[in-house]
């Protein structure tokens, strides 16, 4: 594993203010921190963090932190965590780790899948991927940067476990009975089919009072009336007016 350099700061001031300031000005702050040592707050360039990050490493790269520039400062390092900032995503602050060369430690590598399976670009099959991180113990100088398996022989119903896994001078700590990869059948979806002799029930309407027995022929008794009773549309009905009486003869005078 290619040791790596890193130039970092003292900084005597801590507080809201003075990271944010110190992250306008191109720094990130940093804390380095190892058994049987006092915490000490540093500040780390922002590109010179960011580059190594981005070189594909990952956090388990090993780092030589030359404090303040000075050859009596110099400290093996692991990245044990990173903060970012949640909406931007930029880096706010660094965790590190003092490490003895001599003494193993346990880290997290990324588990990476090399190759398109048999089972899936000839039968359609689906790559599941279960365990991207494999827990190990190891000399600092022997972590792997990443692990790499080969899945292009898997046929649908092959997997592999963590006890497939071998790596030199490493330890696994994973539960090797884990799946870390398997090829699964094509997931075909059935269309549900509907009897077509099933009719269609009106609904129902809700709170609409059902008349009881007795009364539903004593509606229609009294609409059958009804009905007799009003007239047709169209006609109307004819009155009998009274005649006027006849006016009797005036008798001459």
């Amino acid at each position: 594993m290619k040791e790596i350099l890193l130039e970092a700061k003292r900084r005597d001031k801590t507080g809201k203010e003075i990271t944010k300031k110190l992250r306008k000005e191109g720094f990130i702050p940093a804390i380095l921190y190892g058994p049987g040592e006092k915490p000490l707050s540093l500040k780390v360039n922002s590109r010179s963090l960011q580059t190594i990050l981005r070189a594909g490493k990952g956090e388990n790269v090993l780092i030589t932190l030359e404090i303040n520039g000075t050859q009596n400062e110099k400290k093996n390092v692991l990245i044990r965590e990173i903060q970012h900032d949640p909406v931007l995503g930029d880096i706010l602050h660094v965790d590190f780790q003092h490490i003895l060369l001599t003494k193993k430690i346990s880290v997290r590598v990324p588990i990476h899948l090399e190759g398109i399976p048999i089972g899936v670009h000839k039968d359609g099959g689906i790559l599941q991927h279960a365990l991207r991180e494999l827990e190990i113990e190891c000399l600092p100088a022997d972590i792997p940067e990443k692990v790499e398996l080969d899945v292009s022989n898997l046929k649908i119903g092959d997997s592999i476990h963590v006890r497939d896994i071998k790596i030199e001078k490493v330890e696994v700590l994973t539960d090797l009975d884990s799946s870390v990869a398997s090829v699964v059948p094509p997931t075909v979806f059935k269309e549900e089919v509907v009897p077509a002799a099933e009719e269609a029930k009106e609904p129902e309407v809700i709170g609409e009072k059902k008349p009881e027995e007795g009364e539903e022929e004593k509606a229609e008794e009294g609409k059958g009336i009804k009905d007799k009773e009003a007239p047709k549309p169209g006609k109307e009905e004819k009155t009998e007016k009274p005649e006027p009486k006849a006016k009797g003869k005036e008798g001459k005078k």
